[in-house]
């Protein structure tokens, strides 16, 4: 017989034995549960992932050697589009002579440009995401010869920065690198 010493409060002897059993059985319904839990969750996360199409297009190339100086071109990158242009000697030492005291989002040119004769920007306007004018010749390009925002009159310097209008930052500079072969890596 159990002396009184060997009960609990409640009258029952062992019950260590019965509050290990019990706490077994609780972690092992909890994570039996968390487990399945998560299985059953799996297919929707795993459907919030980019798709096969959309990781292919995280990266873009391109063959700069057909581009002359003064031109621009215009690539797609992400859905979005891409202006590029190769900018002259002459467009060079202007921007890098440039003071950007007073623009409302100043930045040097030296900073916007890994390779100063070469500009690369997401041509999407930094307001309302309008596409700006100025990658074709004939097209409004704005009183610094950069881009035109026909949208709400934003206009942009050669470099892709904010000169006049809503707009409240300059234009976005994509990660890119230079590949060997005048190629050009954006992404």
């Amino acid at each position: 017989m159990a002396s009184a010493a060997d009960q609990n409060p409640t009258g029952h002897a062992h019950a260590g034995e019965g509050e290990t059993r019990r706490d077994f059985l609780l972690i092992a319904t909890t994570t039996f549960g968390a487990v399945g839990t998560l299985a059953a969750l799996w297919p929707f996360i795993h459907q919030m992932n980019p798709a096969r199409d959309v990781l292919a297009l995280r990266t873009t190339e391109v063959d700069l050697s057909a581009i002359k100086p003064g031109e621009r071109i215009l690539v797609k990158w992400q859905g979005k589009p891409v202006f590029i242009e190769h900018r002259t000697t002459e467009t060079v030492q202007l921007l890098q002579n440039d003071s950007v005291v007073g623009l409302p989002d100043p930045e040097l040119d030296s900073a916007r440009t890994k390779k100063p004769e070469w500009l690369v920007v997401v041509g999407v306007c930094t307001h309302l995401g309008c596409i700006p004018l100025g990658q074709k010749p004939g097209e409004e390009r704005g009183a610094f010869g950069g881009w035109f925002c026909p949208c709400h009159g934003s206009v942009y310097d050669r470099s892709g920065r904010i000169r006049q209008g809503p707009a409240p930052t300059n234009l976005l500079v994509p990660p890119y690198e230079f590949l060997p072969d005048d190629k050009l890596l954006i992404g």
